[in-house]
């Protein structure tokens, strides 16, 4: 996937993927391609609009099998509970290396999604460099602000979650859904079995270019 493609994410007014898959060929487009073989080519447009879709459509098939929300994601993951403290959330991130984390009830039934953002806004900041001078100045106040807050009073609820099975489509649409990192992956009962991050899922979507190429 080339730096062009990351509007998708960004930019819900511009054509959907369903759209642009569905792209249908002109005859002069056909006509263009033609020309641009070398030699003679004894195939009317009729048929090569019938091969291009044909083509299409196997190519899609394709790339959603190796696109596959199980295959992507990263397990296990260890969740965070409403009642989890900000600073045991905090601890969670740094230890698994992540900026976002699921928020499950008993069974593992993703309720939300805590992200580093959601921290930050509770802390009353942007960003890290803009709540170091407060840390300085504050401490105490927000070392009890990390004891007494729980995930619950923080998290997105209810969460936009992809199915292990979830193919290219369905996860570029949960992407788009939300401003987070990452996604949590359920089973068909909803339960947690992973987390797609976002930057897993474009590195995958840059070596299935390179092998199309």
């Amino acid at each position: 996937m080339t730096q062009s493609h990351l509007h998708l994410f960004e930019q819900p007014d511009h054509a959907n993927i369903d759209e642009v898959s569905g792209l249908e060929l002109s005859d002069a487009d056909i006509i263009d391609a033609m020309r641009e073989i070398p030699g003679y080519i004894d195939i009317t447009t009729t048929d090569f609009r019938t091969v291009y879709h044909l083509a299409h459509a196997h190519a899609v098939e394709r790339m959603n099998s190796r696109m596959c929300a199980r295959n992507l994601m990263r397990a296990p993951i260890q969740p965070l509970h409403p009642s989890t403290p900000l600073y045991r959330a905090a601890e969670l991130f740094v230890r698994q290396g992540v900026k976002a984390l699921p928020v499950v009830m008993g069974g593992g039934r993703v309720t939300g999604i805590l992200t580093e953002t959601d921290i930050l806004e509770r802390l009353g900041a942007e960003s890290f460099l803009e709540l170091l001078p407060r840390l300085l100045e504050h401490c105490d106040r927000l070392a009890d602000c990390c004891h007494e807050t729980a995930t619950s009073a923080m998290m997105t609820s209810p969460a936009v979650t992809v199915t292990e099975h979830a193919g290219f489509a369905q996860i570029m649409a949960a992407f788009k859904d939300h401003g987070g990192r990452s996604t949590p992956v359920v089973d068909d009962g909803g339960r947690l079995v992973g987390l797609l991050m976002r930057k897993d899922f474009l590195a995958a979507c840059q070596l299935d270019a390179q092998s199309l190429g």
